[in-house]
């Protein structure tokens, strides 16, 4: 088991003024960290692969699209877009030495068509991402799909739907992850999410049920790590919290109040209740 740490908490775009961030996770005890990859060239990732390499820490990334690159739209221009993206995505993660790249990169973040996802919809979405595991495959990088709960999108919001549209791809490099904020809203019972996904499980969210510092709120934490145990789960647990200070974040993702006293507890807490967890303490 491996612990991370999700830059956004802090930034949407890691230049070297976050290093010193870095470090004190680094100093904390964590493993690696997560970095936001939403935009930008490969070469711009270089002094981070640098600094990733000088601290000690490994990385995971995440990922997302937009209006203008959705992989389910019914515009081939667009989807065409969506896969230029993700390209230049793999290859970030090329130069980052990534280990994985996770994120609800299916479909267009906090756009709804009104109705559940279609048919079209999960071919056209599944033709993208299956194009994006071989060049995955080829940098050596693991793809997570993320799914996300019904406010955020429409068109993957269970463990049945992220374990189906894996099938769909059936691709090597092509798998889903658990984010246990998501599952809190969506899931009647997250052990069985976790045993849906189990045999295609690459990644996984430890995120508190209001996006705070994970161990403080209604997430079922006894039967999730009980599970990821005893499906035999043993890749990263990456905490995943959201604060006011990226105002476009905070709007996407519904943070209109502090729920922490700062990143610190978030980071340090956050890192001790997963160890105690994990342990069984």
């Amino acid at each position: 088991m491996k612990v991370g740490m999700n830059l956004l908490l802090w930034t949407g775009n890691v230049t070297n003024e976050h290093f010193p961030i870095l470090a004190k996770l680094k100093a904390t005890g964590f493993d690696g960290v997560e970095l936001p990859v939403f935009g930008g060239k490969p070469a711009d990732y270089k002094p981070l692969r640098s600094e990733l390499d000088k601290q000690g820490l490994k990385c995971t990334t995440v990922t997302i699209l937009t209006k203008e690159t959705n992989a389910i739209s019914p515009d081939t221009a667009t989807r065409q877009k969506a896969l230029d993206w993700l390209k230049t995505v793999v290859e970030i993660n090329h130069v980052l030495g990534a280990e994985t790249v996770c994120g609800p990169y299916h479909s267009a973040l906090g756009e709804f068509s009104g109705t559940g996802a279609t048919a079209d919809e999960k071919k056209w979405a599944a033709d993208v991402l299956r194009t994006t595991a071989e060049l995955a495959r080829q940098a050596n990088l693991m793809l997570a799909i993320e799914y996300l709960n019904r406010f955020e999108c429409y068109f993957l919001n269970t463990a049945v739907a992220a374990r189906e549209l894996v099938g769909m791809v059936n691709h090597p490099n092509f798998r889903t992850m658990y984010d246990s904020f998501h599952a809190h809203i969506e899931e009647k019972d997250p052990a069985a999410a976790i045993r849906t996904v189990a045999p295609v499980l690459a990644h996984v969210h430890i995120s508190e049920n209001d996006r705070g510092t994970p161990g403080t709120g209604q997430v079922h934490w006894d039967a999730t790590f009980k599970t990821l145990k005893e499906v035999g789960y043993d890749g990263w647990l990456t905490i995943e919290a959201f604060g006011r200070a990226l105002p476009d974040l905070a709007a996407a993702t519904r943070i209109w109040r502090d729920l922490f006293p700062n990143a610190e507890e978030v980071y340090t807490k956050g890192l001790a209740f997963i160890k105690s967890r994990w342990s069984g303490k």
